[in-house]
C-alpha cells in the first residue's frame, strides 16, 4: 500500500468522524433595509429595558429631605423634613434619626406623614448629645400602630 493510499484512507476516516471539510463564502455584512431594520429594533428593545430598570430600581415614589435641624436640651434635636411623594393623597411613614460626634446612631423615631401634609417637624430623644440628624427613609407601608389614632398600650 502506498502512502498516498493510506493518506486517502485517512482522510476519508476523518471525514467520516467529523465530516468534510467545505469551503465556505464569506458572509456578507447586512445591507441596506435589514441594517436598519436591525439598528432601529435594537433601539427599541434597549429602550423598553432601559425603561424597565429605571421604573423598578431608581424611581423613588417617595422620599424625604432634612430641612434643618436644632439641638434642643436634654439630649434631643428638633428635625424638620420635607416629603416629596409621588401621590400625596397617601398616608407614609418616614424614619428620622440622630447622631453623635462619632456618626453612631443614637437616636431614631417613625415619623408619620399624613395625606396632604408635605413639610413635618419633630423632636428625637437621643442616649448621647447629638450633633446632626437625618432621614433616614420613607415609604408608603405605614405601620398599622402609627396609623390608628389610639396608642397601643405601654
Amino acid at each position: 500500500m502506498s502512502s498516498s493510499e493510506s493518506d486517502r484512507e485517512s482522510v476519508d476516516a476523518l471525514e467520516d468522524r467529523y465530516g468534510s471539510a467545505r469551503i465556505r463564502r464569506p458572509r456578507r455584512p447586512l445591507q441596506g433595509k435589514r441594517a436598519w431594520w436591525f439598528g432601529v429594533t435594537v433601539f427599541v428593545v434597549l429602550g423598553v429595558a432601559s425603561y424597565v430598570v429605571y421604573t423598578q430600581w431608581f424611581a423613588t415614589p417617595i422620599d424625604g429631605q432634612r430641612v434643618a435641624f436644632d439641638e434642643r436640651p436634654g439630649n434631643a434635636m428638633e428635625i424638620t423634613v420635607d416629603v416629596n411623594r409621588d401621590d400625596p393623597s397617601r398616608p407614609a411613614v418616614c424614619i428620622v434619626r440622630v447622631r453623635d460626634i462619632e456618626g453612631a446612631e443614637t437616636g431614631r423615631k417613625e415619623l408619620y406623614v399624613p395625606p396632604g401634609a408635605s413639610r413635618l417637624d419633630t423632636v428625637v430623644r437621643s442616649i448621647g448629645r447629638p450633633v446632626t440628624a437625618d432621614v433616614y427613609g420613607c415609604s408608603y407601608d405605614v405601620p398599622k400602630y402609627l396609623s390608628t389614632p389610639q396608642r397601643p398600650t405601654e
